[in-house]
């Protein structure tokens, strides 16, 4: 039975590290599925290793079915119905990139924030691991692309909020001040408890 894993919050020095290289594979799928479990009972589309607070390279991403009117409503607003695809990409790096998008994004470590303003490559060719080491490859483009980036930006310990451009970044960082205060206030709460556990 899968675990639901507790997610990190912004704030959280894990967050920031540039994760670990994995070369022992031997607890990746019981890591992967319970990774995968924490994603869905979140509501994401993504997860990373540091979003556990393991400084791993490696995250789950779902890619989802969208009927034609699904697919033009806002990204956040559209219904995950139909699960097509689910990726384990385990020390992913990306080989080939081409064009720009700019799109919403949030995530599960800065819950309930959002910017409208962060640019991504439209087209990607991601080369990784899958959870027994083998070598694997996959393009992908627009909202597929985003999601891999986005997770792979958490292995290099970049967050979102850094990839808005500098001219919008100091605005939206006031505007969501105190949201981003409580998280890290939640964060220091929450390493001070797992140093009380370990003792």
């Amino acid at each position: 039975m899968a675990e639901v894993l507790p997610v990190r919050l912004y704030g959280d020095p894990v967050l920031r590290r540039k994760a670990r290289p994995v070369q022992d594979f031997s607890d990746l799928e019981e890591l992967a599925e319970n990774m995968v479990e924490t994603m869905f009972e979140y509501g994401g589309v993504g997860l990373a290793a540091p979003q556990v607070g393991l400084s791993r390279r490696l995250f789950v991403a779902a890619e989802y079915e969208l009927e034609e009117e699904e697919a033009e409503a806002d990204e956040e607003e559209r219904p995950r119905s139909v699960l097509r695809n689910l990726y384990v990409m385990v020390n992913p790096r990306i080989t080939y990139r081409e064009g720009t998008q700019v799109g919403t994004e949030g995530c599960l470590s800065i819950p309930g924030v959002y910017s409208d303003d962060v640019p991504r490559n439209l087209q990607i060719r991601v080369e990784y691991q899958d959870v027994t080491g083998a070598p694997r490859t996959l393009e992908a483009e627009g909202y597929l692309a985003r999601v891999i980036q986005h997770e792979l930006d958490h292995l290099e310990g970049v967050l979102f909020l850094d990839r808005i451009p500098a001219e919008l970044r100091r605005a939206f960082l006031e505007e969501h001040r105190a949201e981003l205060a409580e998280m890290q206030r939640k964060a220091k709460a929450f390493l001070r408890e797992l140093q009380t556990e370990r003792g």
